[in-house]
């Protein structure tokens, strides 16, 4: 027999082997979107939290929802508007997407992506998420007319971005947090245990979280007893904050802006303390049926003076 030349003879065709390689390549970006998307907002049946209502709503974890939380706290617990709130909310989903992050460009660190190399504080005080927000809003507070100016000028007058506009895209899901965790939108603020179970609390940590996040106040209830009740301050409705900015008028006939305030800080964390149930203004919200929201209480539960918390055991 002859032998068949290099030019004459068949090639097999590479046209099915790439596109079984296109298809793998397609199958496997399609898994780690899945997988990212399930990391960063939670899978079928695992906790999760919901601010707003109706088609106005954001969606995200209770780890988010917990450093939301202590960023609100911290800057209401100073005096600051809730305008400075949605501020420091809109720079926290920008930079770390309100997780506590360990990582970052260069020595960047934590809920603002705050550099030990520029003054913000030692490694270990910028993961503190209290001690990171207190140090935003210290150099918010120093920007002239914060409250004023746009929102993404604002923020990058505080952390000198490399990409100033970023900031715009997270100011509508801040602004609902903001109206909810400092309690002008009553019963806003939402989170369901899913299937995971409820943890145990620690009713002295519970207690120790509470003055870190709202400076001091009277909790009654001591020791180990899982039921712990905060007074809720009068406050005169539109009092005025830095900047001239007003917190605004109490929620009509449904308890205290300051009240609320308090209720739904404890429903943003209570995964991470181990609460099984917040009550107010008559309104509970419990682990146990928390895929209900915040359900109408019993007639011995109606108090306004008052948030109630029960920790779990």
């Amino acid at each position: 027999m002859g032998c068949v030349s290099e030019s004459t003879r068949p090639r097999r065709s590479l046209r099915p082997r790439r596109l079984r390689i296109a298809v793998a390549l397609g199958v496997l970006l399609a898994v780690v979107a899945y997988v990212v998307v399930q990391y960063v907002t939670g899978g079928k049946g695992a906790p999760q939290c919901v601010v707003g209502s109706g088609n106005n709503t954001y969606r995200f974890t209770p780890e988010q929802a917990s450093n939301a939380a202590t960023i609100s706290a911290v800057g209401t617990s100073r005096g600051m508007p809730e305008r400075a709130v949605t501020i420091a909310l809109a720079t926290a989903l920008q930079e770390s997407a309100l997780r506590n992050i360990r990582y970052g460009d260069r020595d960047s660190l934590g809920l603002f992506q705050q550099r030990p190399s520029q003054g913000w504080g030692t490694e270990a005080q910028i993961l503190d998420p209290v001690f990171s927000a207190g140090k935003f809003y210290d150099h918010l507070a120093k920007v002239p007319g914060y409250s004023r100016l746009p929102l993404t000028v604002a923020a990058q007058r505080v952390q000198r971005s490399g990409f100033p506009q970023a900031y715009a895209k997270h100011e509508p899901d801040a602004a609902l947090l903001a109206a909810a965790l400092t309690g002008r939108a009553a019963a806003s603020l939402t989170c369901t245990s899913g299937s995971t179970p409820v943890r145990a609390g620690d009713p002295a940590k519970v207690r120790a979280e509470l003055r870190r996040a709202f400076g001091t106040r009277t909790v009654a209830g001591g020791g180990s007893a899982p039921d712990i009740a905060v007074p809720v301050r009068a406050a005169a409705a539109g009092s005025a904050g830095p900047e001239g900015a007003t917190r605004g008028g109490e929620p009509p006939g449904e308890g205290s802006r300051d009240g609320w305030e308090l209720a739904q800080w404890a429903v943003a964390r209570a995964g991470t303390l181990g609460l099984a149930e917040v009550t107010y203004a008559g309104r509970v919200w419990s682990a146990a049926e928390s895929q209900d929201g915040w359900r109408t209480a019993g007639s011995g539960a109606s108090r306004s003076d008052e948030v109630r918390i029960r920790v779990a055991r």
